[in-house]
């Protein structure tokens, strides 16, 4: 016989499973898929050439088979083990996100357009989802470290979402969606979590764990400066600049010239998004021409050369 804590216990979870979890109170499930799609992007750009970007697109939870019906007969997903858990979770990309990695992986440069066949899955890409798979565990694995430690044990691909069976189908469950995009496509992975599992974690979902928010983690800080230092800027060298009235340009024709003061000797101000980062020097070498720099230009002083009048 239960005792009564037990039973109070048991009715308060029947009674989450049926109402669904509050997603808003649960601020350390985003932390926890926002730092996996993090490590898989991670992963992703030792893979490829090209630059991918993944991202955690949102959250939302609803019965398993309202979620995989989104996917019947576009996606493939692998069915995971959680012993620690005991239960199951599913992972999944649809066939956007196949096609774009099966490029993306065999050196595509975009300048094909996108497949948009509907076809069954081919073996290489079966295989090519079995590998990612795996290595999208062991992100997930780790994310959740922080809350409680489990493994991921992958027991099988499906292709049909009507046989990615992960508990009752009408069960109430979390989805995360990712969005990958590369080579100006993408796709979509998702994942699924019963809620059964998640009840337990509540408490630890309802907050972030210490050091998130207050504390900075050397680890992540260093991750986050170099995601930074590999974002792609444009680079604009101005050797002069004229101002001409809209008549005067109004009038130019093919074959006019334009007068500059600037000399070979002039400095040139290198810039990025319309604001000044150094002065330089131009010259040559083996036939192309260089810039060196010379100063590093100072943004006060530019700026209030701007607004003050001379």
């Amino acid at each position: 016989m239960m005792s009564g804590s037990q039973s109070a216990t048991d009715i308060r979870d029947m009674l989450l499973d049926a109402a669904g979890l509050s997603l808003d109170r649960l601020p350390m499930l985003h932390v926890i898929f926002d730092r996996m799609s993090t490590s898989c992007a991670e992963h992703l750009r030792h893979m490829a050439a090209s630059p991918m970007y993944y991202s955690l697109s949102g959250l939302e939870s609803g019965r398993i088979t309202e979620i995989l019906e989104m996917y019947e007969a576009n996606a493939v997903a692998g069915i995971f083990h959680a012993p620690e858990w005991d239960s199951h979770i599913l992972i999944g990309f649809d066939r956007d996100f196949i096609y774009t990695m099966v490029e993306v992986l065999f050196g595509s440069d975009g300048s094909e357009p996108p497949v948009e066949e509907a076809r069954g899955f081919s073996n290489i890409e079966l295989k090519m989802a079995q590998t990612l798979f795996e290595q999208v565990a062991k992100a997930l694995q780790a994310s959740f470290s922080p809350i409680v430690d489990t493994k991921f044990k992958l027991e099988r691909i499906e292709t049909r979402m009507d046989f990615a069976v992960i508990g009752r189908r009408n069960n109430q469950a979390v989805a995360a969606k990712f969005l990958l995009q590369a080579l100006n496509r993408g796709g979509e992975m998702f994942v699924i979590i019963p809620q059964s599992v998640l009840n337990p974690m509540r408490k630890a979902l309802s907050q972030v764990v210490t050091g998130e928010s207050s504390g900075r983690d050397p680890r992540w800080m260093k991750q986050i400066a170099t995601e930074v230092k590999k974002t792609e800027v444009t680079l604009k060298a101005v050797l002069e600049e004229r101002f001409l009235s809209l008549g005067e340009i109004a009038d130019l024709k093919i074959g006019d010239v334009i007068e500059l003061q600037a000399t070979p000797r002039s400095r040139v101000k290198l810039e990025s998004n319309q604001q000044g980062l150094f002065w330089c020097h131009i010259g040559q070498s083996e036939g192309s021409y260089v810039l060196k720099v010379d100063e590093l230009i100072d943004q006060e002083k530019e700026f209030l050369d701007d607004v003050l009048p001379r």
